[in-house]
């Protein structure tokens, strides 16, 4: 696809290792890492939220292709880091990013509430804005409780997603 669009992104560690959790120190480093890469392509993020076995963005984006090149190469960067760092050099650290386009409204604000609700699905925090890693808390604070309540009510998560992080 050409021109601006919106995309939910996604990109996990290698059969799911939690290869980026592996502490706090990595998980913070690679989200500001990941957000400088989307700051240079001038992408618009909506959303985001690292874990420490995959991530997921809710992001506008003028081309696509470059995106997902820039995230190879914060890939390749990162994997070889953490296999040196870890001690284990020819370690796959990372699956292929996915893509999906959001076709509408109610897509985009459903994606919304799944990546915010991602670290709490998966249970590291039993409220949104208590994970670190991720967009949540700010969304709360731009758009307040109330709001925020009434976008989950109205674009429920339902089967969002549903094994894509098995």
């Amino acid at each position: 696809m050409e021109g601006p669009a919106l995309f939910h992104l996604t990109a996990a560690c290698y059969e799911h290792a939690d290869v980026i959790g592996a502490s706090l120190e990595r998980m913070r480093q690679f989200s500001e890492a990941l957000l400088q890469t989307l700051e240079e392509l001038k992408a618009v993020v909506h959303a985001w939220c690292v874990l420490p076995n995959h991530y997921h963005l809710l992001l506008k984006v003028p081309e696509l292709k470059d995106v997902i090149a820039s995230l190879g190469r914060l890939h390749g960067r990162t994997s070889h880091a953490w296999n040196g760092e870890d001690n284990l050099r020819g370690r796959k650290v990372w699956s292929a990013p996915a893509d999906r386009l959001i076709r509408n409204d109610d897509h985009f604000w459903a994606t919304m509430n799944y990546i915010h609700h991602n670290p709490v699905k998966h249970g590291y925090v039993e409220q949104w804005q208590d994970w670190p890693f991720g967009s949540a808390e700010s969304f709360l604070e731009d758009v307040g409780r109330e709001e925020a309540l009434r976008i989950w009510r109205a674009y429920p998560v339902l089967d969002y997603g549903k094994g894509w992080d098995d």
